[in-house]
């Protein structure tokens, strides 16, 4: 395994618990951890219009799954077959936590995003979350994710937009290049051993190495909605340029 995957993988272990602590903060005693879909309607950033009529029916991947959040949610819409794959152990047992939680039919497997442990065609969606900027090879990672999509399979990637994580919020200028694409590493918290490493690709980058894997790209979105924080600038107490930034990039794409 490449060492920059070995690292991050390191540090999801360590980090599982008390990140899935922070994304589940603002639920009230007695309900249920929020299980966003990347196909809900009303998702932050919304996907304007929705890139299908319904899932229902759907067989459905998602890669990088984390805690598991976009499977569930997924499965709650009426996906047939809903499979997450991510590459910590930790990260997958609160996903099978979550989806106990929610009574809903969902598989997890440990596995790599540039070596999937699926077969070819298997699905019609998949989706990926803030996950693929910490993947060194990019086009292996594309090239797997059209090899398990059917023809007209729609895969939807979302990432930190690179001039948000160039940006230095205090003196409004750019802190790091946004031409280069890393690696870049990132230390989460002093208390954990493994820092993040990531790979900060432009959004020409991106797109080009969608099309070149196959995918016609057809809806691209930019958008500042934090999906864990409140979404409403005059309520937040994040620096004011960091709204007026797009905090993260949403691509769209159809198997060619």
């Amino acid at each position: 395994m490449n060492e920059y995957r070995r690292e991050n993988r390191r540090l999801w272990d360590e980090w599982s618990d008390a990140f899935q602590s922070y994304w589940n903060a603002n639920t009230a005693d007695g309900d249920l951890p929020p299980a966003p879909s990347p196909f809900d309607a009303d998702r932050p950033g919304g996907m304007d219009p929705a890139p299908l009529g319904s899932v229902a029916g759907a067989d459905y991947v998602e890669l990088g799954c984390g805690g598991g959040q976009g499977s569930v949610g997924t499965a709650r819409l009426g996906a047939d077959t809903v499979v997450g794959v991510d590459f910590s152990g930790e990260q997958l047992r609160h996903a099978r936590r979550l989806r106990d939680f929610y009574g809903v039919d969902a598989r997890f497997l440990q596995g790599d995003a540039t070596a999937l442990p699926l077969p070819d065609d298997a699905f019609d969606l998949a989706s990926s979350e803030a996950a693929f900027q910490m993947v060194p090879d990019l086009d292996r990672a594309l090239a797997e994710a059209r090899r398990v999509l059917r023809d007209g399979g729609v895969f939807v990637l979302s990432l930190p937009h690179p001039l948000y994580e160039a940006l230095d919020a205090g003196t409004r200028t750019l802190d790091g290049n946004y031409l280069d694409p890393g690696p870049r590493e990132v230390t989460v918290d002093e208390g954990y051993d493994s820092t993040l490493v990531l790979f900060d690709r432009t959004v020409a980058q991106v797109y080009n190495a969608l099309r070149d894997a196959g995918f016609e790209v057809t809806r691209m979105l930019e958008h500042v909605n934090d999906p864990i924080a409140d979404a409403n600038p005059e309520e937040s107490d994040r620096p004011d340029v960091l709204w007026e930034v797009p905090r993260s990039v949403r691509f769209r794409a159809t198997v060619r």
